[in-house]
């Protein structure tokens, strides 16, 4: 079966293959006129598809390598040498079907992601009668108060609120949770999680557009489409390359007389060791990251990865721990500490933001009883807002809650920790301080970063001005954008300089500048999230010392397809220049050009042998040192 789809998936191949086997069989028969015809149709055939797709790149304002292998199939086939240019058809749909391995590699991940939005709803008809009816419609038609169906493992199509008594939800999309979530009726359902093993029903409270999924999922297609695209490396080569082949050929057939010797000289400058040796290498650099623990999602993301001038960081989950603890409760005039804290925790069960878990542990810790409502939502990056009992509870940040109670003020916040304010019937009740520590490796990191070429460091961050500066002047950053939505994060990574530019997030909110940046990095370890969707390189290892591994892993892997490459230019060149005398035959050339394409693959195949960085060892080894007394 796999044979047989790598047949269907790479069809010339498998019939160049077949071709040039007739065709021997018909030259060692006799039937030699049969064998060049035979070779001479299928050769031309070949010749005129390629063309086409050439003027097509063309028409792009592209213009890579094909031309020569053009020029030296038309050659040998104008000389007789047809086996020659069966050899070179053979080698040149062989590194097409290798970037064509690449690209699919580059596209899978996102094309997961952008499949798997709903597209269908089940909407439960009213006055029915007692028989229950059920309508499919598109998402776009589904209508705010629609009541619908969501069969067992479906995907939620749009945010609603659960209807039925509860029910199991994966969110590990949305929230990076890996563990199924419980509901209970009244609590809001996000669509792009999935149902578990029973049917709910829930109430649709935003349209499709508005919904978490899809503007994720928009955000993250918006800023795929705008982003320029990466030139293939063998391209950059193609020119030259193709200049000097051609004036050596021509050099060759003037000083001769005979145009045999042009196609003799051509056929060692065919295109394949360039077209090779960069996805090769790419392959093994992308095979050498994953051992580390990071998944690179194309070749190209490895070539920028080597380049990068520019790093942004989010703080929370990416330069700090990501799991906040209470460290104080701050109450009010009129509140206790406890009052606070319960109505903040019971707030904070409708919420997915990083500092509410860490409220609800330190409740349950206290003895305190959670609150339950069917009347509460939250505003992406800013805040939470429900009623218990006729009291209106609102929980986020200061200005959000500052809006709903003007008597809010700020917290005076030490290094390193961050502040939810807690608004009670529109008044401010306190304020609640918790702590994230960074990262054990963090300054070393961005210490690296800076020795090693990168230009600007940045912390691009929705928390608090006070603890974002905290955290950033304990980490080695001197750069802060506090308090920013995520659009604000997008606009301000597309007009970073120098570039390329390297994003590093890890939560929902930063998959549409992960997707916007030349490089976007993902914190993935814990769970699939939707950052993880949009970022070119996903870390499954909870350590930001993979960030350095993988600029020294596509470094290392750059350097290693650059000098693939120029092994490849030097022995065609040098084989040429030998070829002009007139000692090697064409299809002696053309088979003797094989072999430069194996010496450019067995050195390109030294990325699978490169660094990680050793970068861990090194920050220990230094955390050692530096702990001993002096």
């Amino acid at each position: 079966m796999k044979l047989l789809r790598t047949v269907r998936r790479y069809p010339v191949i498998t019939v160049s293959v077949v071709i040039l086997a007739v065709v021997l069989g018909l030259q060692f028969s006799g039937a030699v006129t049969a064998a060049r015809w035979l070779a001479t149709a299928y050769v031309g055939l070949f010749i005129a598809w390629t063309i086409v797709g050439m003027v097509r790149d063309v028409l792009r304002g592209h213009i890579g390598l094909d031309i020569l292998a053009v020029v030296a199939m038309i050659a040998t086939l104008a000389v007789g040498e047809y086996l020659a240019s069966l050899i070179v058809v053979l080698m040149l749909s062989g590194g097409e079907a290798l970037e064509e391995f690449a690209g699919r590699r580059a596209r899978r991940d996102l094309t997961a992601l952008l499949d798997r939005s709903p597209r269908t709803a089940h909407v439960i008809q009213p006055d029915a009668g007692e028989r229950e009816a059920v309508e499919d419609r598109a998402v776009e038609e589904v209508a705010i108060g629609d009541v619908l169906l969501v069969r067992p493992s479906e995907i939620v199509p749009v945010d609603g609120v659960l209807i039925t008594a509860t029910g199991s939800f994966d969110e590990s999309s949305l929230t990076g949770e890996s563990m199924p979530v419980t509901r209970e009726a009244g609590s809001e359902v996000l669509s792009g999680s999935i149902n578990g093993q029973r049917a709910v029903r829930i109430r649709a409270t935003r349209l499709s557009a508005d919904s978490q999924y899809q503007q994720i999922v928009a955000l993250v297609q918006e800023a795929q489409d705008s982003r320029a695209p990466v030139v293939r490396l063998a391209d950059r080569f193609a020119i030259p390359f193709t200049a000097v082949s051609l004036v050596l050929a021509g050099t060759a057939w003037a000083l001769s007389g005979d145009p045999t010797r042009f196609a003799e000289v051509l056929v060692l400058a065919t295109p394949c060791p360039l077209l090779i040796a960069a996805p090769v290498a790419f392959l093994g650099g992308l095979s050498r990251a994953a051992k580390t623990g990071v998944i690179m999602k194309s070749g190209a993301v490895i070539e920028q990865l080597a380049r990068v001038r520019s790093v942004a960081f989010d703080k929370t989950g990416t330069l700090t721990e990501g799991r906040p603890d209470l460290v104080a409760v701050r109450p009010a005039g009129g509140f206790t500490a406890d009052e606070v804290l319960q109505f903040a925790a019971s707030a904070e069960q409708y919420s997915s933001h990083v500092l509410a878990a860490g409220i609800r542990r330190a409740a349950v810790t206290r003895g305190l009883t959670l609150l339950t409502t069917d009347d509460a939502s939250e505003v992406a990056t800013n805040g939470v807002e429900a009623t218990f009992g006729g009291r209106r509870v609102v929980v986020g940040k200061p200005a959000y809650v500052a809006a709903l109670a003007p008597d809010t003020t700020r917290a005076a916040l030490g290094p390193g920790e961050a502040a939810a304010y807690v608004a009670i019937d529109g008044r401010f009740a306190g304020t609640l301080v918790l702590a994230d520590d960074p990262r054990p490796e963090s300054a070393d990191v961005v210490t690296w970063l800076g020795d090693n070429g990168v230009e600007r460091i940045a912390m691009l961050t929705g928390d608090a001005l006070p603890t974002a500066t905290s955290i950033a002047r304990d980490v080695g950053i001197e750069e802060v954008h506090a308090e920013i939505l995520p659009g604000a994060k997008v606009e301000l990574a597309r007009g970073m300089a120098p570039r390329p530019v390297m994003m590093v997030g890890d939560g929902v909110n930063d998959a549409p500048v992960l997707a916007a940046s030349d490089v976007g990095v993902a914190m993935g370890a814990k769970g699939a999230t939707a950052a993880g969707d949009a970022a070119d390189v996903v870390i499954l290892v909870d350590s930001l010392e993979r960030i350095v591994d993988a600029v020294a892993i596509g470094r290392h892997t750059l350097r290693v397809a650059l000098t693939a490459i120029w092994i490849g230019i030097g022995l065609s060149v040098g084989l040429m220049l030998v070829a002009m005398t007139g000692v090697i035959p064409a299809v002696a050339g053309a088979l003797t050009q094989e072999l430069v394409d194996l010496a450019t693959i067995l050195y390109a195949l030294r990325a699978l042998g490169g660094p990680p960085a050793g970068f861990g060892e090194r920050t220990t080894a230094s955390r050692k040192h530096d702990a001993v007394p002096r």
